[in-house]
């Protein structure tokens, strides 16, 4: 008599979805690395945002847990598995749906619980709507415009963005979020679309 399958166990499930997560070293983004040598990776743009989130908390608004936003970080991209990334300049008009259908299948890798714990965390990132989801939002906001001007304009350069486009589709979400950032990278970018 055959032994019967028995059903995955909770490490085998976390195993999966962190086998699946391995997939996110190859989605590319539009953001160059600093040095323009190449475009950036979804996986090294999630952990730079941790980074940033742990090195800039001082500038987090007041009562903003870090440690929420790391780990909102850490699993924001995680839906471009499928999705792929869409650069803000660029065409997005599918990208919402296309990312619920990745979050509904990506977490559900996990055990229920955890599943359940990282959707909503996901969720709460993209509403924004907390402030550790906008602090996380405006540091999503706030990395690719400095690599930006760290290499020489990289996506701006790349999709004819004016400055105008910059201070309206990243500008309000930094600002809201993280108006000490905005106060600091607002003059900086308004000095590169000045002085050419």
């Amino acid at each position: 008599m055959a032994d019967p399958v028995s059903p995955p166990s909770d490490l085998d499930r976390q195993m999966a979805f962190l086998m699946e997560a391995d997939r996110l070293k190859s989605i590319t983004r539009a953001t160059q690395l600093a040095d323009g040598s190449r475009d950036e990776n979804s996986a090294e743009h999630s952990w730079h945002l941790t980074l940033f989130a742990l090195t800039l908390a001082p500038q987090a608004p007041p009562g903003v847990s870090i440690d929420r936003v790391i780990r909102m970080l850490i699993l924001h991209d995680i839906v471009e598995i499928d999705a792929g990334d869409a650069p803000i300049y660029g065409d997005t008009s599918t990208q919402v749906a296309d990312e619920l259908a990745a979050a509904d299948r990506i977490f559900a890798l996990l055990p229920d619980t955890q599943a359940r714990e990282f959707r909503a965390l996901w969720d709460e990132f993209e509403a924004a709507a907390t402030p550790d989801a906008t602090f996380a939002k405006a540091l999503d906001r706030f990395q690719p415009p400095n690599l930006n001007l760290a290499n020489g304009g990289g996506s701006w350069t790349a999709y004819n963005v004016t400055e105008d486009q910059v201070r309206n589709r990243i500008g309000s979400k930094i600002e809201r979020g993280a108006p000490t950032l905005w106060a600091w990278l607002g003059p900086k970018i308004a000095k590169f679309f000045t002085d050419p």
